[in-house]
């Protein structure tokens, strides 16, 4: 048990050299697009469910 943990994690040290990271540019250049579909999308939807709410509080008031 113990040689397969050892060869697991040697394996997982093997591929975690392989891979390509993002740069700090990349990673902020994501993250802004992320927080602006976010805020859009919540003023969206927040915009939806105001139109709705007074919708349907005149059609039942």
């Amino acid at each position: 048990m113990i040689g397969n943990t050892s060869k697991f994690l040697s394996d997982v040290k093997g591929e975690l050299k392989k891979v390509t990271w993002p740069t700090r540019k990349d990673t902020y250049a994501s993250s802004l697009v992320v927080i602006i579909l976010v805020l859009f999308s919540a003023l969206f939807l927040g915009g939806v469910d105001l139109i709705l709410s007074r919708l349907i509080r005149t059609i039942l008031g």
